[in-house]
């Protein structure tokens, strides 16, 4: 009797046909990797702009906000499978809330558009005004009661409207200042030497000519704040 061949018993039954093939898992996986690729690369052309604004809006500074949403997305990019039935945007919101929520103490949030609020403040206001997210909704994800959500949002909403005087205000006060002083300046050399009648400033520039402030005003109360992501 002859001995059997590799793969086989004794009873010329062969082993190998037993073992499954796993090509087709292979390419199967190979197929779901590409399309969460694709997916995702979708998802971020879409929605990245988006969320790095609101990432701005909370950190205040570019470069912290492309660090947050960077560890956000490579979240969202390992749990793509796993969250087929909802919608990404509020998974990628959610954890960028969730992280900025959760920094440090000590990682006070400084400058950009919210810069005199408190990071629970900037959160308040970016998920209410900026993304619309309802107040009910608001409380949830932080974890407070919607009163007290409430009371943030106006003492936040009070901070920012008693902002200073804006930049183009405050050019305004300068320029009239110094036309002020060109105008006492006129006037004492007029009455030092021969010059123009009762010291008038037209020794400062042309006959006619017209100072483009003598008119102008702020544009509007020194304390009004635009804020764009307000609906």
């Amino acid at each position: 009797m002859s001995p059997p061949a590799p793969g086989e018993t004794a009873k010329g039954v062969d082993l190998n046909a037993r073992l499954p093939s796993h090509g087709g898992v292979g390419r199967r996986r190979a197929a779901a990797d590409s399309r969460r690729d694709a997916e995702f690369a979708a998802f971020t052309a879409g929605a990245g702009g988006r969320l790095l604004h609101t990432a701005t809006l909370l950190t205040g500074d570019p470069a912290a906000a492309d660090r947050l949403l960077t560890a956000v997305l490579a979240r969202v990019y390992a749990d793509w499978f796993r969250m087929r039935a909802d919608d990404p945007y509020e998974q990628a919101r959610s954890e960028l809330v969730r992280r900025f929520h959760h920094r440090p103490w000590w990682n006070r949030p400084r400058g950009g558009d919210l810069d005199r609020l408190t990071g629970q403040e900037r959160l308040v206001v970016t998920l209410r005004f900026f993304e619309g997210v309802a107040e009910e909704q608001t409380a949830a994800q932080l974890g407070l009661p919607a009163d007290r959500v409430r009371a943030i949002c106006a003492r936040a909403t009070a901070t920012l409207r008693s902002r200073p005087a804006t930049p183009a205000a405050a050019s305004v006060a300068e320029a009239r200042s110094a036309r002020a002083a060109r105008e006492q300046r006129a006037a004492h050399a007029g009455k030092a030497g021969p010059g123009t009648p009762g010291g008038s400033p037209a020794a400062d520039g042309p006959a006619g000519a017209r100072d483009p402030v003598a008119a102008s005003s702020p544009s509007g109360p020194s304390g009004s704040h635009r804020y764009e992501g307000t609906p």
